[in-house]
């Protein structure tokens, strides 16, 4: 009982220092960063996703999240993933979820639309698509979505254009051969893995043109 409450307050506490250090506005994004040399597990998404988007020498951004502002001051986090499919949640529960293995945070850099004037309207496009289930296929137009998906799909101009750009996905590691991750799921869904598709993913979003890096969260 001591070490839940324990784990409650500290995160409670690590919520409001990251508000406290960086002044985060509805509809900012939450990239998801993870050191190239962080060891994890050759089953795992996350990893899966770093050998394929990722560069050496760079850090990975794994995960893309949305954050939204509510009347209250209250920080909460809208982003798609295996565990709760398109989701709205506080953020102390969205830092339960990405600790890592050794008990410390990933790297949480906040990026901004230089052109902010209508993220609002973006934030709330965006809830309409909660409880949509997360794109295991990783395939345009079919319902489902993924992190850098919902995002791209939700931050739509009036004019219906997107904001963020779609490119070839690819799901090779630089060696050229497909992670244990892919080929593991894919074959489990028999579905070819969709190589050269267009789609996005959180380490080309995040050097989008459009985006300034508002600071990081510690």
């Amino acid at each position: 009982m001591k070490k839940t409450l324990f784990f409650l307050f500290n995160i409670l506490f690590v919520n409001i220092l990251l508000y406290s250090q960086v002044n985060i506005q509805k509809g900012d994004l939450l990239f998801v960063g993870i050191p190239v040399d962080y060891s994890m597990d050759a089953d795992d998404m996350s990893s899966a996703i770093s050998e394929s988007t990722g560069k050496k020498g760079e850090v990975n951004y794994i995960h893309v999240a949305i954050l939204d502002v509510d009347e209250n001051d209250r920080i909460w986090i809208i982003d798609a993933t295996v565990k709760r499919g398109v989701d709205r949640h506080p953020l102390d529960t969205f830092l339960a979820d990405f600790t890592l293995k050794d008990g410390s945070l990933p790297l949480l850099d906040v990026m901004r639309l230089k052109n902010a004037k209508k993220v609002s309207e973006y934030v709330e496009n965006t809830k309409k698509y909660l409880g949509k289930g997360y794109d295991v296929y990783f395939l345009p137009d079919n319902n489902l979505y993924y992190c850098s998906e919902l995002v791209r799909d939700t931050y739509v101009k009036s004019d219906g254009k997107h904001i963020f750009k779609a490119k070839p996905m690819n799901f090779k590691s630089d060696d050229g051969t497909y992670p244990k991750y892919w080929v593991q799921l894919f074959g489990l869904i028999g579905q070819e893995i969709p190589q050269g598709v267009p789609g996005t993913n959180p380490n080309a979003m995040s050097k989008e043109k459009c985006l300034k890096r508002v600071g990081v969260l510690k």
